[in-house]
């Protein structure tokens, strides 16, 4: 999510200017979760809010010296604290079954493991005293984790930080697994994580039905601020989308940029037979009944179908060891849980 947030930085304020001008004081109010017409939420399968670790629990062997995404080398001589800044690394750790290492998660790790750890995020930014306060051995953070000040007060402190690159799509599940397993040092216990995952990930795509190929376009809304934006090649939803068997529409339709606002043109260009949003953004806006009143929306084979697939936002596009459940969920709302709309 992370990520996400920080590739939608500069769309999200471009897009909020215009729209504060245009409504005046930043459009609808964020619905309550549970609130509104309960039949007019999309079914489908749920992603699990626990995570599953390996079996067997892995014990590290450390110390060892391992290359962070900044292009660094860090050494990592314990541990026995580790904060991760960001719910995807937090997954992983936990699924490594290394979760009792963990003394802090970010804003984002909302599985239920994790979720009584306190929060070392300050709205969507790294908070560095509460990060020492905890007096951590290692931070694991994201390429895109931030701000830059604060992660350098936490090297500053002594504390090793390995940056882990950001997921853009699937095949980052594997390589972003291993870097941190081999940071922990349990370079077998990830590898043993990958193959599980990248397996159950496979058997997901084998049950995908062949034939349709729907045209998919990923939502980004915020209805709080007004902010209503299409995913384009770069978004990150793209390898979902196509491994669900469908083709990503915002991209197929000619966007080149992560995402654009929303304008009436721009999606009957896309022609979503289908869309994909994240639940709570779904919720902002007021449900299907809502997202179907945007500008536009009503006018596409997916607004008139109400053909809508919504998956948790703390998961959606982290690309990791629940990335199988994930896929399975967007399959089964896509396509009916039978395998036919």
């Amino acid at each position: 999510m992370r990520r996400l947030r920080n590739r939608l930085a500069g769309a999200l304020l471009s897009v909020l200017a215009l729209s504060l001008t245009s409504t005046g004081c930043g459009g609808s109010s964020e619905a309550a979760p549970g609130g509104g017409d309960p039949t007019s939420s999309p079914a489908g399968a749920s992603v699990a809010n626990r995570v599953e670790p390996l079996a067997r629990k892995p014990e590290p062997r450390l110390p060892v010296t391992v290359p962070s995404a900044d292009g660094e080398r860090v050494t990592v001589r314990a541990a026995e604290r580790i904060v991760p800044l960001s719910g995807s690394l937090s997954e992983i750790v936990f699924t490594l079954g290394l979760g009792d290492r963990v003394v802090a998660r970010d804003v984002t790790a909302t599985f239920e493991q994790a979720a009584k750890l306190p929060v070392v995020t300050r709205g969507h930014d790294v908070s560095a005293e509460s990060v020492l306060s905890l007096r951590p051995d290692l931070v694991l953070a994201e390429t895109t984790s931030g701000p830059e000040e604060a992660v350098d007060q936490i090297r500053a402190a002594g504390v090793p930080v390995l940056f882990v690159e950001a997921a853009k799509g699937l095949d980052d599940v594997g390589p972003r697994i291993e870097a941190v397993a081999d940071a922990l040092g349990v370079p077998a216990a990830g590898k043993e994580l990958t193959r599980r995952s990248e397996q159950r990930i496979e058997a997901v795509r084998g049950d995908v039905p062949h034939g349709e190929e729907p045209r998919v376009a990923f939502l980004y809304l915020r209805g709080s601020a007004s902010v209503y934006l299409i995913g384009g090649k770069d978004s990150g939803a793209g390898s979902l989308i196509e491994a669900a068997g469908a083709v990503d529409a915002g991209a197929a339709s000619g966007l080149d940029k992560d995402f654009t606002a929303i304008t009436s043109e721009a999606l009957v260009k896309a022609a979503p037979d289908a869309i994909l949003v994240m639940s709570k953004g779904l919720e902002s806006v007021g449900g299907v009944d809502g997202l179907v009143k945007i500008p536009g929306v009503a006018q596409t084979p997916a607004g008139m179908d109400r053909r809508i697939v919504s998956v948790e936002d703390g998961v959606l596009l982290n690309y990791g060891p629940r990335t199988d459940q994930v896929l399975k969920s967007v399959v089964a709302q896509l396509y009916g849980e039978d395998g036919a709309k």
